[in-house]
């Protein structure tokens, strides 16, 4: 039979100084495959792939042992000037965040043609020719417009589509995309993952796909390995891993994503598989009815009568001013001890009306009644009482938190600002207490944002939103960008939070299946407007527009 390979990793080990973090590792890659590799943040899977390519930080790792062949050549032993030739020619890279890979200074199309001109014989005018059939190849809406656009001019979709564009420029024999779909809309994603399987039966090349989320795996990989803490603890064909997982770490993955099908109590993590500490109680149809009915029968914490936010902008020095409504004539009620999931696509007006509610940016129209009260009414000094009430919990903690402050500190501060407590001595005791509250220790009280991973930051950030003990906490994709156990933890911790302090949430999220686990209510917005308002179970079940469900379609459903 003949041998396919076209690359081999044997006995791979990666330091960075003295800690090994890369166990001796192998596995092979097939020509006209795509093998996915999964596991969590600081599971060894982006370092294992940037050694491929050469890019393993210089003064930082090495590569302590093993090999990577590829067309019969080692490429640990590879010097510099030789990768520059491979890279992007022969084995090409899709990074996480399109952002910070593409050059802010430079036109998506000049950057594109750059890689044509230095690894191809094209004139410009070819490679000008070539990178317009690459963003038609795509699926770029205008090519043209996107060829002059700089890359913070069009959305994080059209900017993942133009790394994909460059890294396909050469005809590599090998891609490897590295959680390119990660924060994106599932709409998005679901384009994006059938485009890369298009463009990989056109040109038979290989894939090495890299993500948290095994859910997603299934609908592109033929083959995966499973990666936990350096080492490859399983691999297979999806079929296999996903009908018969054998390690518990696997099993861990494909259960802490929420079910669409059961509403569990609480989610499953790493940790509880690990130690076999699963619970399995679950919330039913008939418990979620009887809590509905005690709640509905209360008048509304939150009344949003007729919402509208207006933007203006102006077309060039003496062009016309232009109105653009993001949130156009919504209306809606959320009520004590409620979750109201807020899903939609990016720039349907979610976070607008998240930041209308809070009042960091005024709505152009209509009524927020909180408590009977119209907060739009409210003097300055008014609405900074009322902060207190109405807290948000960031995507980003880590932006969102001071990184020259102790966290503790950073807890401590909206305590002093609102007067809570009669003294600092009493607001640390009650941080310490948070902290243990929301999963972390008293000893992380002096330590510094940028010594936490992503998830502890969450619960750092959550900590400082319940200081305050308010009644309503937005959460803005506050789990979007975690890994999929650290997202069941967090989830678990909102709603245990909830049910200790009686919190009430607007849950906002691209991702369908994580708010109809979250919500009592759902409320699907499009293009500024409200698309469906109904019970979230309803809603995901029995869907009346057609935009439902095309988001539900896009949810990534395992095998």
């Amino acid at each position: 039979m003949k041998d396919t390979t076209i690359l081999k990793i044997k006995n791979l080990s990666i330091s960075f100084g003295t800690n090994e973090v890369i166990h001796n590792i192998s596995y092979t890659l097939h020509k006209n495959e795509i093998l996915g590799i999964v596991g969590e943040s600081g599971s060894g899977k982006s370092v294992s792939s940037l050694a491929i390519l050469g890019l393993l930080p210089k003064k930082i790792a090495q590569i302590t042992s093993g090999s990577i062949t590829f067309e019969d050549q080692d490429l640990t032993k590879l010097p510099s000037k030789a990768f520059q030739k491979l890279r992007g020619r022969k084995i090409s890279m899709i990074f996480q965040e399109p952002m910070s890979s593409l050059n802010p200074s430079m036109t998506c199309g000049n950057q594109v043609l750059e890689i044509l001109l230095q690894h191809t014989n094209l004139s410009k005018s070819e490679a000008k020719k070539e990178t317009l059939i690459l963003f038609e190849k795509v699926k770029l809406p205008q090519p043209k417009r996107v060829f002059s656009a700089y890359p913070h001019e069009i959305s994080g979709g059209q900017k993942q589509r133009v790394m994909i564009a460059m890294a396909l420029a050469c005809k590599p024999d090998i891609l490897i995309a590295d959680e390119p779909t990660t924060a994106l809309d599932v709409t998005v994603q679901k384009d994006i993952i059938n485009l890369l399987k298009a463009l990989q039966q056109e040109t038979k090349m290989s894939i090495i796909f890299i993500t948290h989320d095994l859910a997603l795996i299934s609908e592109i990989a033929n083959r995966v390995l499973v990666m936990y803490k350096g080492d490859i603890v399983e691999q297979g064909a999806v079929t296999k891993i996903f009908t018969d997982p054998t390690h518990n770490y696997t099993k861990a993955l494909i259960n802490a994503r929420p079910s669409l099908d059961v509403r569990l109590k609480t989610l499953p993590t790493i940790h509880d598989y690990l130690n076999h500490t699963i619970a399995k109680a679950i919330i039913t149809e008939n418990m979620r009815q009887k809590a509905h009915t005690i709640m509905y029968s209360k008048p509304p914490l939150l009344e949003v009568l007729n919402v509208e936010k207006e933007y203006l902008s102006k077309t060039g020095l003496f062009g016309k001013t232009e109105s653009f409504k993001a949130v156009n004539n919504i209306s809606f009620k959320v009520y004590e001890g409620e979750t109201l999931g807020l899903v939609g696509e990016s720039g349907c007006g979610k976070s607008t009306l998240g930041n209308a509610i809070l009042l960091l940016d005024k709505a152009t129209a209509g009524q927020i009644n909180y408590k009977g009260i119209d907060i739009t009414k409210l003097s300055k000094s008014e609405a900074r009482t009322l902060r207190k009430d109405i807290q948000i919990i960031f995507q980003d903690p880590y932006s969102s938190l001071n990184p020259r402050i102790p966290v503790g500190e950073a807890i401590l501060e909206p305590m002093q600002v609102h007067g809570l407590y009669s003294s600092n001595q009493e607001r640390k005791l009650k941080v310490l207490e948070l902290l243990t509250k929301v999963g972390l220790s008293e000893a992380h009280y002096n330590r510094y944002p940028h010594e936490f991973s992503g998830g502890q930051r969450q619960r750092i950030g959550i900590a400082r939103t319940i200081a305050l003990q308010p009644k309503l906490i937005i959460c803005d994709e506050s789990v979007s960008a975690l890994d999929i156990s650290v997202q069941a933890q967090v989830l678990n911790l909102l709603n245990e939070l909830k049910h200790d302090f009686g919190f009430t949430y607007i849950f906002i999220s691209h991702d369908l299946a994580v708010v109809k686990y979250m919500s009592d209510q759902l409320l699907v917005m499009n293009k500024g407007k409200i698309e469906e308002l109904d019970d979230a179970d309803v809603i995901y079940n029995k869907p009346q527009k057609a935009y439902t469900q095309k988001l539900i379609d896009a949810i990534p459903k395992g095998l």
